[in-house]
């Protein structure tokens, strides 16, 4: 007999509520930002950051000016708030891929947040010859998505169901992984996502990093930001693993675990 695969459900109303302390952050990563300097620069690569659902690139800015400091060419999305694919999202987005990567002449990175890192892994499938890697912030890929606490909220939004987004017309089912580098980062404390959702296959070139982190406050909390610079600044073609070694073992735990 056939055991039943008990779907994810999502967090706790107790997670959702601790999702507060995504302000905290902000205020730690203001604070970490003399650490955060010692991130490695970057090659001066664009960069496009994508926001999280109902979300503008104004959530974005902390996170796309630090980048720009440290030597990427960085672009937010420019279509407002993230309401979901409406019509022309889609085509308006992969036009920006190719803007960016013609006006620099390289392939581009993409760091997408929640609903933006679901953007970031399709539109990889459908320009991989434009796109360098892909990072994503408590993105739920790998998960139905009423495994998250914002179900409804994309529907009310998107006027659209949840599941659309899903149907594999915006490139290649959601879990497969891009045929880019490609880190997952995530948070088991995430107050909105099922973390179990948000996690890659790791493979030869794709790989999670885990943090102690809010879902509100991923784009912005001091060790996801770090591991962001970190990843960005991998030369072209030598993409390796996230090293947790050293100091970085008490601050990133072990995703295996």
């Amino acid at each position: 007999m056939r055991a039943t695969v008990q779907p994810l459900r999502p967090p706790s109303r107790a997670l959702m509520f601790l999702e507060g302390r995504a302000i905290h952050e902000l205020g730690a990563f203001l604070g970490a930002l003399p650490l955060l300097g010692l991130a490695p620069r970057g090659d001066g690569h664009p960069v496009l950051v994508l926001p999280g659902l109902v979300a503008s690139d104004i959530s974005t800015r902390p996170l796309r000016s630090f980048l720009k400091n440290r030597g990427y060419a960085v672009s937010g999305w420019r279509q407002g708030r993230n309401l979901g694919l409406r019509d022309g999202v889609e085509q308006a987005m992969i036009d920006l891929v190719r803007e960016l990567s013609d006006a620099h002449g390289r392939k581009i990175s993409m760091v997408g947040w929640s609903l933006g890192g679901l953007y970031a892994r399709q539109l990889a499938k459908i320009m991989p010859d434009r796109v360098r890697s892909v990072i994503t912030l408590g993105s739920p890929f790998a998960s139905s998505p009423k495994a998250t606490n914002a179900w409804r909220v994309y529907e009310m939004a998107s006027g659209r169901r949840a599941d659309h987004r899903q149907d594999g017309r915006f490139g290649a089912a959601l879990s497969e992984t891009p045929p880019v580098p490609t880190t997952a980062i995530f948070s088991r404390s995430d107050g909105i996502c099922a973390w179990q959702g948000c996690m890659e296959k790791p493979s030869a070139r794709s790989e999670n990093i885990e943090v102690e982190s809010s879902h509100c406050g991923m784009g912005h909390h001091p060790a996801v930001v770090y591991a962001v610079a970190d990843r960005l600044a991998q030369p072209e073609g030598k993409w390796t693993p996230f090293d947790r070694g050293g100091w970085r073992s008490m601050v990133y735990p072990d995703p295996n675990r």
